[in-house]
């Protein structure tokens, strides 16, 4: 007997697909469309959920390696790394889908259509979410995010897993207002900083799936949005993969923003504009728009030809499928979690330095662990996690570290938010026994911070005042005050920084002899800061966002023009830059100059870039490239990161490596989102850092420079 063609791989992944829904009925074509799609029993379809989450780990679903926070992963301007990353991701994703399977459990979260990852740009670090993206930058968030599609999608026959680029777009806060909220941008905002990660992902990784976003934006619902998913998705950057809502977004369209009046019509818009699968339940009422004319009965077959694409893409109708054979036993298996080890402390980002770190452990008698993240592991995880089977605190980190030689001292000094009980004034109970123990103790490591209870996704945190955003960029309740009282004790004292965003951490600056900004590293953050902290590995982080003084320097929360946000557009000096970060080493960009001797019209300009490490430690350290365009009126105000290698430099160390400029580093944007090259003279500045003043008063670096003129 013949297999019928959605069962026959020699037939196209298109034919395969139409042949399947073709024998479907209206209504099974319809329930398809939901994201707990049914079973068809007598087309051997079984029931599918396509909700799961893989934004630093397999999510949501039990155990599995839990790799730093999403602005962690960013801070190691790493993408080959990144990718690597992914892929362990997507190897644990189909470990735990083939035992799913295996025991018929098809429930939420046990699926290969992964919602990850998030590349809206991080506008404002009020923002609770920005967590979970790779910064303020387009161009690092792009190639961050192509390097974790790539990492989860893989290079076989099949995908490994789905991906999902999100939110589609210009979604970025504030919490509270996300279902009603309309986000005004002109276009070029639009197409300089809003837009390009979501195209490298489409055009260049080929992500499978594009989940649009809650709020509106130039008045349209994003997931409704003709614009967006139809114009510019679909027909400008030619998507062929599936478009799904985020969650009940589609309701919000009737019941928030007001386009629609009915359930059905707000299915109907959806549907016309492109949105195949529906997180929620309005698609529901989609045979009531059909009856009531909103929507064709083709409508509706090719949204489920397009979900049954992606299924048959990964191998859920073929005999054999290159990926069912990974056996459970690699789920949070050793190697998978030295990669997580590894990731953490690449993360880590050494603010301030005046020479404390690292530290000899055989010179200490005894120190002092204070503060509301040193002992906790909901720090550790961040938002959208998994869960591990071991989690190394900040304060079992050191105590692995420092031996049983050394005393180690632990107070939580305050509570991480609360600077009241039940009412009554405010309460310091525990700041004599912190102060008892610092006194005590020959260094001090202070853990302070936000975790994701304080910070995150609306409804998904214990922060109802704001919905998880930020009202201000100051360490809350107490911390503060238990910072000024143990720096004023007087003993040598390191700042454990914990976040998910910036912080405005002026006092610490001052006052500390070390900062060291862990984000929320993962599973093993606390190992990872200890093997800084003493030496064993060199701190080589950089920031992915910009560390402000203060919101007050901040234009409103919800105005979404760039001006005045991010390193590129600001007029004033940062706390800690953009790109910023320090090591152990000190490496100088000694030269780099143009490869060709000369740039070529619409030609790539390869750059000879010479690094030596002048410092007493084996360090790695980033190169970054920024390029400011002398000539043309739609240039960003300040410079933009086109460019960036990691690199490894032993103490006295040099090295030379060849990095190439696309076309597009030399691109600005027009007033009408149009790109273009639009002047023959540029500027590049080659280092380890921004080239701004203040990273030269932090480092006393300054990058090596590079003329650019290209003939006229």
């Amino acid at each position: 007997m013949n297999k019928p063609i959605y069962l026959d791989e020699n037939y196209t992944v298109e034919e395969r697909a139409k042949d399947l829904v073709a024998q479907m009925s209206l209504e099974e074509k319809a329930s398809q469309l939901r994201y707990d799609a049914p079973a068809v029993e007598r087309l051997h379809i079984p029931r599918y959920n396509w909700w799961n989450e893989a934004l630093h780990g397999v999510a949501r679903a039990g155990t599995a390696t839990v790799f730093p926070q999403a602005i962690g992963l960013a801070a190691m301007f790493d993408d080959v790394f990144l990718k690597k990353i992914a892929d362990v991701i997507s190897t644990e994703a189909r470990a735990k889908y083939n035992e799913a399977v295996r025991k018929n459990d098809r429930d939420i979260y046990k699926g290969l259509t992964f919602w990850s990852p998030n590349v809206n740009i991080f506008r404002d670090p009020r923002w609770g979410r920005g967590q979970e993206t790779y910064g303020e930058d387009p161009y690092l968030t792009s190639r961050l995010g192509v390097a974790f599609v790539e990492g989860l999608q893989g290079n076989g026959k099949h995908l490994k897993v789905s991906a999902c680029a999100k939110h589609f777009a210009v979604h970025s806060g504030p919490e509270a207002l996300r279902h009603e909220f309309n986000a005004i941008a002109g276009k070029k905002d639009m197409y300089e900083t809003y837009l390009p990660a979501f195209e490298a992902c489409v055009k260049e990784a080929k992500v499978e799936s594009v989940m649009g976003a809650y709020n509106r934006t130039n008045g349209e619902p994003c997931c409704g949005s003709k614009a967006l998913l139809h114009d510019i998705l679909k027909k400008k950057w030619g998507f062929q993969g599936h478009i799904v809502s985020d969650c009940w977004a589609i309701r919000d369209f009737h019941t928030k923003h007001m386009v629609t009046k009915t359930a059905p019509e707000s299915a109907a818009l959806a549907m016309k504009n492109g949105c195949d699968v529906n997180c929620g339940n309005t698609y529901l009422h989609l045979l009531e728009a059909l009856q009531e004319g909103f929507v064709t009965e083709d409508d509706i077959t090719a949204a489920a030809e397009h979900l049954m694409r992606t299924r048959i893409k990964l191998g859920m109708f073929d005999e054999h499928c290159e990926y069912d054979s990974i056996p459970y036993e690699v789920n949070d298996c050793i190697e998978h979690n030295a990669v997580s080890l590894q990731a953490a402390e690449k993360s880590m980002v050494l603010l301030k330095n005046d020479g404390l770190l690292p530290i000899d452990a055989a010179k200490l008698k005894s120190v002092a662990v204070i503060g509301p993240n040193a002992d906790s592991q909901v720090m550790l995880k961040g938002n959208y996690c998994g869960t591990t089977s071991e989690y190394i605190t900040l304060l079992e980190g050191i105590r692995q570290a420092v031996g049983e030689d050394v005393r180690v001292y632990y107070s939580e000094g305050c509570h991480i938010l609360k600077d009241r009980v039940e009412g009554l004034a405010r309460v310091d109970d525990r700041l004599s026994e912190a102060l008892s123990m610092v006194e005590r103790a020959d260094v001090v490591f202070l853990c302070l911070g936000l975790d994701s209870l304080l910070e995150g996704e609306e409804g998904d945190t214990g922060n109802s005042y704001a919905s998880g955003d930020k009202l201000d960029l100051y360490l809350p309740g107490l911390q503060q005050h238990l910072l000024e009282q143990v720096t004023a004790v007087g003993k040598p004292t390191v700042l454990l920084l914990s976040t998910g965003s910036a912080l405005a951490i002026n006092w610490a600056q001052e006052h500390c002899n070390a900062i060291l900004n862990t984000w929320y590293p993962g599973s093993h953050g606390g190992k990872a800061a200890a093997d800084i902290l003493f030496g064993k590995c060199s701190p080589s982080g950089k920031l992915p966002v910009t560390f402000y003084r203060s919101a007050e320097e901040l234009p409103d929360f919800e105005n979404y023009s760039m001006q005045g946000r991010t390193y590129r557009y600001m007029a004033q000096k940062a706390l800690y830059p953009f790109g910023f970060g320090l090591t152990y080493g000190r490496c100088v960009v000694t030269q780099a100059r143009l490869a060709n001797g000369e740039a070529r019209p619409n030609e790539d300009v390869p750059v000879d870039i010479t690094v030596r490490n002048n410092g007493r430690y084996d360090t790695d350290d980033v190169v970054q490239l920024y390029i400011q365009d002398e000539e043309s009126k739609w240039a960003v105000p300040n410079t933009s990161l086109c460019g960036f290698q990691r690199i490894h430099l032993n103490a006295g160390e040099e090295t030379t490596f060849r990095f190439v400029l696309g076309t597009s580093a030399f691109q600005v944007v027009d007033d009408e989102g149009n790109r273009l090259r639009d002047g023959s003279l540029f500027q590049l500045y080659v280092g380890t850092s921004q080239p701004d003043e203040r990273s030269f008063e932090l480092t006393g670096i300054r990058p090596a420079e590079v003329e650019i003129r290209f003939p006229k």
